[in-house]
């Protein structure tokens, strides 16, 4: 345990370096705009199909139990209203992160860490291109600018489906429906999720990047490497999230 620990430790500070590093290299030039681009496509277009049908059926789901708790105080009428707050605080931030952990931090682990044990990244440093900028600031600025997107994507499909099962199925009123929405889900809800989704995005690229550029030992080393990324990623979420909230509760 005590290894294990130590070397937790160990990451969260090489990560931190990395986000100094990549902070460094963030406004200096050369721009690589098309780099830039093709990570925001890869983190948000390419992760939207898995969010739409993730988004949607946990709204069809969580209407589904809340209407049947809720029934039992007479209260069906809160269910749109629990499930938006619920949206917008954590399940959608948390989940949309999860989901582009498994899909976006796998796959930057795994070219990076090729890349590394191809020599590729030592093939840009003697041709003086700064690894860090040219293949870490592309992918941080996508996760970062594309999580905040994707979350509220996720709550948009989310509320759709809350919207169908209490609206069409339960036969609740619509208009106490987004009354009740209106009335109980505030600005504040939505920017904390918009800002965990953000710290997430940074979170999940850097890690990514930072197993990927220390992957070693051939194509095992970098199936590993991948691994830890996807594992520290979940963990690393789950302590953030708590650590924005307490900030934000504060």
């Amino acid at each position: 345990m005590g290894g294990v620990i130590q070397r937790g430790l160990e990451d969260v500070g090489e990560v931190v370096i990395l986000l100094v590093r990549t902070l460094q290299w963030l406004f200096r030039p050369p721009f690589r705009f098309w780099l830039m681009m093709t990570q925001l496509e890869f983190v948000g277009a390419g992760s939207f199909f898995i969010v739409l049908l993730t988004g949607t059926f946990s709204g069809l789901v969580l209407s589904v139990q809340l209407i049947d708790g809720f029934a039992r105080f007479d209260a069906e009428s809160l269910t749109g209203s629990t499930i938006a707050i619920a949206l917008c605080r954590e399940i959608g931030p948390v989940l949309t992160a999860l989901i582009v952990t498994g899909r976006v931090a796998s796959a930057m682990a795994t070219e990076i860490g090729t890349m590394k044990v191809t020599e590729q990244i030592d093939a840009l440093l003697t041709m003086a291109v700064s690894p860090i900028q040219y293949l870490v600031v592309p992918r941080v600025i996508a996760g970062v600018a594309m999580l905040p997107v994707l979350t509220m994507f996720y709550n948009v499909l989310g509320m759709a489906g809350t919207w169908y099962v209490c609206v069409e199925v339960a036969g609740i009123d619509e208009g106490v429906f987004w009354r009740r929405i209106n009335t109980l889900l505030k600005p504040a809800d939505i920017t904390v999720g918009v800002v965990k989704a953000a710290v997430f995005g940074l979170c999940i690229t850097l890690v990514a990047c930072h197993k990927g550029m220390n992957a070693s030992g051939g194509a095992r080393g970098v199936g590993q490497a991948t691994t830890q990324a996807v594992v520290f990623n979940i963990v690393a979420i789950f302590v953030l999230d708590y650590i924005v909230t307490a900030i934000w509760m504060a």
